[in-house]
């Protein structure tokens, strides 16, 4: 079961958008690996925008997803991105996943 969870909006630079991407893809491995996000999705709304959704059982959990992975993100923004990603902590109302 989902309580709560992280909307990142990013704004890549246009010229590294493609490179934005291709780590978003290496970073599922990572995610995985850390074992507290329920669901993990990296997503491209236009050209240059993109988001991260991910949704945790409680909120130690992401908290600890926020305390291993923001501060790589932010360093990432320094090269990639036109301004700094926005966070958002969610709470999540209801969800429909495998196994429920």
């Amino acid at each position: 079961m989902v309580n709560v969870g992280l909307l990142v909006h990013i704004e890549a630079k246009p010229d590294r958008a493609a490179e934005f991407e291709a780590r978003l893809q290496s970073v599922v491995e990572i995610v995985r690996a850390e074992g507290k996000a329920v669901v993990w999705f990296g997503l491209r709304l236009a050209p240059t925008t993109f988001a991260i959704f991910d949704a945790f059982a409680n909120d130690e959990d992401r908290q600890a997803h926020l305390d291993a992975n923001l501060e790589a993100l932010l360093r990432a923004g320094e090269e990639l991105f036109v301004g700094p990603p926005t966070v958002q902590r969610i709470d999540v109302v209801a969800s429909l996943l495998p196994g429920e």
